[in-house]
């Protein structure tokens, strides 16, 4: 059957997107260009803030009205593993509910719903295993790959849905994704992600890493061995992960980035909050001072590292001066990229509990007058870029003008500039910079 997978969220989903689609097409399926001509529609869905579920269940309301005969309509993902059957209570057209832990059943269940039966419903209860799919897809010459490391999360932040939608932690052996890097490698792929929730608690419960490991480095933590035994796969030549949590920013964290070149100089470490009584509220289990000194110990071992981060506005009782703190904060600390959320409250979190007290209004204006801030700082950062040569790696046609190309450099910004004849996707590049935006450099293919 054609299928089209629909998906919404962050870059697990995106994985889990590539791992269901590669696993369908191994199957005999046939993967669609869009959802008009798909005979099986699947929507991956997020479930972090309110707005991303909002999103999801309107899609899925318009495609089961839009229904041909036929035609099956399921889900996956957060919202999938969060509401279960109660999708299927509130949108009859759905044919199949898949949880973030079942992945693999996902032709098992279009076999069911094809043969008209009840629908298909297989969150993981009941003690099941886990049944996630590493399959990539791969076109003429894919430019990176994201590649799971870790699964789950047990931080247990006040505000957050992820650990009952995803699961305790689970880190994968560093051996199974050693295969899979290899793999990619052999396909082309040059610079990988490594991606987990909280990607440095990589192996600290369990055994990640294979008996009798030895680091050539000396490296004792899990994480900075796993990024050492990437970096030792040929063909490999940049290697990126997200999330990170300041607690795992340590010394032997710093010296990966200082001492394994395929490493980028580029770290996103949610912050969420400036204030400290807030991010005590939110179970965040760091200060703002064990922050800085966490971006101070990864600055003194890589001066140009970039800093990216998340942040969240309006918690219940933020006040003023909360807000006034964190605006102080992203100043100090020189942010070289920011996503800025309004607070949404999520079910069956303890915040959830709480009043949701600052208004909708100041929630919106707290949110743009950081913007406008991290849009200064980044200004004042990216416009000593300007006559700089940068290596970027090429990813595409940008989105915004199909003539140019847009690529990567190794701190993650974003780089449009006119493509030479016969680029390819995964072609590294010498580019000047001749002009900077907060959130774009534009340069010159120079030799």
């Amino acid at each position: 059957m054609k299928f089209f997978i629909k998906t919404y969220g962050c870059q697990m989903n995106e994985r889990d997107s590539e791992a269901v689609a590669a696993l369908l097409l191994s199957c005999g399926h046939e993967q669609a260009r869009n959802e008009n001509e798909a005979e099986v529609v699947i929507v991956n869905t997020c479930s972090v803030r309110d707005k991303a579920e909002t999103k999801a269940v309107g899609k899925l309301g318009i495609l089961a009205s839009e229904k041909r005969p036929g035609q099956l309509i399921g889900v996956m993902g957060c919202m999938a593993q969060r509401l279960g059957a109660g999708l299927v209570a509130k949108l009859p057209g759905i044919d199949f509910v898949i949880g973030t832990r079942r992945l693999g059943a996902l032709p098992r269940a279009i076999e069911s719903a094809a043969e008209g039966a009840r629908p298909f419903i297989d969150l993981g209860e009941h003690g099941a295993d886990d049944s996630i799919p590493d399959a990539h897809l791969y076109g003429d010459r894919p430019a990176g790959a994201f590649v799971n490391a870790l699964f789950g999360c047990d931080r247990r932040c006040s505000y957050c849905i992820v650990p009952a939608v995803r699961g305790h932690e689970r880190s994968r052996p560093a051996e199974e994704i050693l295969r899979e890097v290899r793999e990619l490698a052999d396909h082309g792929v040059r610079e990988i992600t490594l991606l987990g929730q909280s990607i440095l608690s990589y192996g600290r419960k369990g055994n990640a890493m294979p008996a009798g490991h030895v680091s050539p480095r000396g490296f004792t933590e899990p994480f900075p061995q796993l990024l050492e035994a990437v970096a030792g796969v040929p063909g490999i030549r940049r290697i990126r992960f997200t999330s990170a949590h300041p607690s795992g920013c340590t010394k032997e964290l710093a010296a990966a980035f200082a001492t394994i070149e395929q490493v980028c100089e580029h770290i996103h470490l949610p912050l969420q909050s400036g204030s400290d009584r807030i991010l005590k509220l939110m179970r965040r289990g760091y200060t703002a001072d064990e922050y800085r000194k966490a971006v101070d110990r990864l600055r003194e071992a890589t001066p140009e590292i970039a800093f990216t981060t998340d942040i969240i506005v309006g918690f219940p009782t933020e006040t003023e001066e909360d807000f006034e703190a964190t605006r102080a904060f992203v100043r100090e600390i020189g942010f070289d990229n920011a996503f800025v959320f309004k607070y949404s409250p999520r079910p069956g979190t303890a915040a959830a509990e709480w009043k949701d007290d600052v208004p909708p209004a100041e929630k919106l204006r707290r949110n743009r007058i950081l913007l406008e801030d991290l849009d200064e700082i980044a200004m004042k950062r990216h416009g000593r870029r300007i006559g700089r040569i940068c290596e970027v790696m090429a990813e595409g046609p940008s989105l915004r003008n199909r003539r140019k190309w847009a690529g990567r450099t190794r701190d993650f910004m974003n780089v449009v500039f006119d493509p030479p004849a016969g680029i390819r996707s995964g072609d590294f590049l010498n580019v000047v910079i001749r002009r900077a935006t907060p959130q774009t450099l534009y340069g010159e293919v120079t030799p």
